[in-house]
């Protein structure tokens, strides 16, 4: 009798759970919602709520639309923000399920997108792009280029016996990120101070405010096509995250798996980096987040970890155009919200998630 008990207690204590992880959920997609709201009609030109609904309700065929709006409107709204709307959850997106899967698939709490050196490396292919004076599609060829390749030098630097430990892998990659840093350095101190170098430093430190219709007809699915496998793979990296040991035993090809998923991450962030430069600490904070909100299965950790993302760069990019007249760059404001949003996650669960 006291084991049947003891059966529906714990039947009722998993439906709670799974009860409280649904509105959880349900409350990240609100969240990204009304980031969304905020990003269309914040701004040093202010868009009031009718005005945007009836707007939206127009692209819907539910109303007038254009019709109903004066010409500044819409023109705001669909060729500005909207395309730095989409731009902007999907980069953050992106970040963030990079840095929860590196932080799963590593067993390390410390590692994004920026610790293989991917970053790095689509960061100086950027730079090298904007110091030949070359156009925005070379720019996105050599970053995605560079970025790839500085995976290459992680995988050939990483091997030993054929194959990769993560250890290694996590050496390989500062190493490698290094050597893209030196690189992006050198060719800053080459860049003509008066017309070359502004442009990239300003890049460098990240902003959407290049954001137009046809970058984000290209960055979206370019994102979509990298981060739709790896939230297919959600059981396999539970299984990597117990360890390569456990992982083969368990019948997994652990090699294969790994570096499919790090080309799925190299292809978010040189996407990510080739749009609007370097942005640190998203990949990092935002996943800690997550796995305080959701927990650590990686079936419910990378949905979160996505949407979660997209509403924090949304609301972060909403303040960089917002709070002064000249705007910030996102970096800048990335790591000041970010760093004492990381303190305050260690203070209060003391590494407990891990």
């Amino acid at each position: 009798m006291s084991s049947l008990v003891k059966e529906n207690a714990s039947l009722h204590t998993s439906d709670r759970t799974a009860g409280t992880q649904r509105l959880v959920m349900l409350a990240l997609v609100a969240l990204l919602f009304v980031a969304i709201i905020a990003a269309l009609s914040i701004g040093r030109y202010s868009v009031g709520l009718s005005d945007l609904m009836t707007l939206v309700g127009g692209w819907f065929g539910l109303g007038e639309g254009r019709a109903a709006v004066t010409e500044p409107v819409w023109r705001v709204v669909e060729l500005v923000r909207v395309p730095r709307m989409l731009i902007g959850a999907f980069v953050g997106a992106g970040l963030a399920l990079s840095g929860a899967v590196l932080q799963g698939v590593f067993r390390n709490p410390l590692v994004d997108p920026h610790v293989i050196g991917v970053s790095s490396g689509a960061a100086f292919g950027g730079v090298l792009a904007i110091l030949l004076g070359l156009g925005a599609v070379a720019l996105w060829s050599m970053a995605f280029a560079f970025g790839f390749g500085a995976l290459v030098l992680v995988v050939l630097a990483s091997r030993k016996a054929g194959r990769s430990s993560i250890l290694m892998l996590v050496l390989s990659g500062i190493v490698v990120s290094a050597l893209f840093s030196a690189l992006v350095s050198l060719a800053t101190y080459l860049a003509d101070p008066n017309d070359t170098l502004p442009a990239i430093v300003f890049w460098l430190m990240g902003s959407f405010a290049s954001a137009t219709p046809e970058r984000a007809l290209y960055m979206v699915p370019i994102v979509a096509l990298f981060a739709i496998p790896l939230l297919m793979m959600r059981f396999r990296i539970n299984i990597l995250s117990l360890g390569d040991e456990e992982a083969r035993a368990l019948g997994l090809r652990v090699e294969p798996s790994r570096w499919f998923i790090l080309c799925c991450v190299t292809g978010i962030t040189a996407a990510s980096v080739a749009n609007s430069g370097i942005i640190g600490w998203v990949g990092l904070v935002v996943p800690h987040f997550a796995r305080v909100l959701v927990g650590p299965d990686h079936n419910r950790l990378l949905p979160a970890a996505a949407l979660l993302g997209a509403s924090f760069m949304l609301a972060v990019d909403t303040m960089a155009r917002s709070l002064v007249a000249a705007e910030i760059p996102l970096g800048v404001l990335t790591a000041i919200v970010g760093a004492p949003v990381f303190m305050l996650l260690l203070h209060r669960t003391r590494g407990e998630g891990w």
